[in-house]
């Protein structure tokens, strides 16, 4: 029975760690849940990409296109207070003004005052991300990001495997340092993030290039990961925010580049 519940909580305690829904009014996982919310990221995304998708479809049933992405965007930053956002902020504050100096960029993403940096790598995802999304078509911009989320959170929750924490469980925000994953933990991570993808990728099989949408988010997710390496020799939780970030929004870049390249109209 224990063992039951301590499976039933990890997720429950990623979903409490990655929204603002009040689940922990309902239940309160154990602290040590925590430090495995990475490994059900993926099914979180589930939820926030579902939400943003609804949003897109339903939405342009009745709003004019522009504003339904907008409505959109801002769905997903309520449902997760803007949590990878600040992530992503803090990342281009530590890493644009901080140089080759590890510990001043651990000081700079842990101080929560914004920059020039962060305010211009909001600026402009924000405006790539609207950019994006607005160049397709309802319903392929909703199916894509039911699947793009959670993929992206994938390969984002690999950077816990590849390097070891910068910070001491004292000294970062959450106070949380995530444990590496066994092997059944990766596989479960894998099966959520390629599960949508693949069968995204099945149903247009015959119209799009499928290896540009798997490849090249993979291929800007290495570059980050030796960027992060090379300079701190760790990563943050941070970090992990702006890879899935920039990572999900390569999948956005690369399917539009695509589109606008292609004979074939998706529907």
């Amino acid at each position: 029975m224990q063992r039951l519940r301590n499976t039933f909580d990890r997720p429950w305690a990623a979903f409490i760690f990655f929204t603002r829904l009040p689940l922990w009014r309902m239940h309160q996982p154990q602290k040590e849940c925590y430090d495995s919310v990475v490994e059900w990221w993926p099914l979180v995304g589930w939820l926030t990409g579902g939400v943003m998708a609804a949003v897109l479809w339903f939405g342009s049933q009745v709003l004019p296109w522009s504003l339904t992405v907008l409505v959109a965007i801002t769905a997903r930053l309520l449902l997760t207070g803007a949590l990878h956002e600040d992530g992503l902020a803090d990342f281009m504050d530590g890493f644009g003004g901080g140089g080759n100096n590890r510990q001043r960029i651990l000081d700079i993403m842990k101080d929560s005052h914004i920059g020039t940096y962060g305010v211009l790598g909001l600026i402009i995802y924000l405006a790539l991300l609207f950019t994006a999304l607005h160049c397709l078509t309802p319903r392929i911009a909703a199916l894509t990001v039911l699947v793009a989320d959670p993929y992206a959170k994938m390969l984002a929750g690999q950077v816990i495997q590849m390097m070891p924490y910068a910070r001491t469980e004292q000294t970062a925000k959450s106070h949380t340092v995530y444990r590496r994953m066994s092997t059944a933990s990766a596989l479960l991570l894998a099966v959520q993030g390629l599960l949508p993808i693949g069968l995204y990728l099945y149903y247009f099989r015959d119209m799009i290039d499928w290896e540009y949408i798997i490849f090249v988010p993979c291929v800007v997710m290495y570059f980050l990961y030796r960027l992060i390496w090379s300079r701190l020799r760790g990563y943050t939780g941070d970090c992990c925010g702006a890879l899935f970030l920039l990572v999900e929004l390569t999948v956005y870049l690369t399917l539009t580049c695509i589109c606008n390249s292609s004979t074939v109209v998706l529907p």
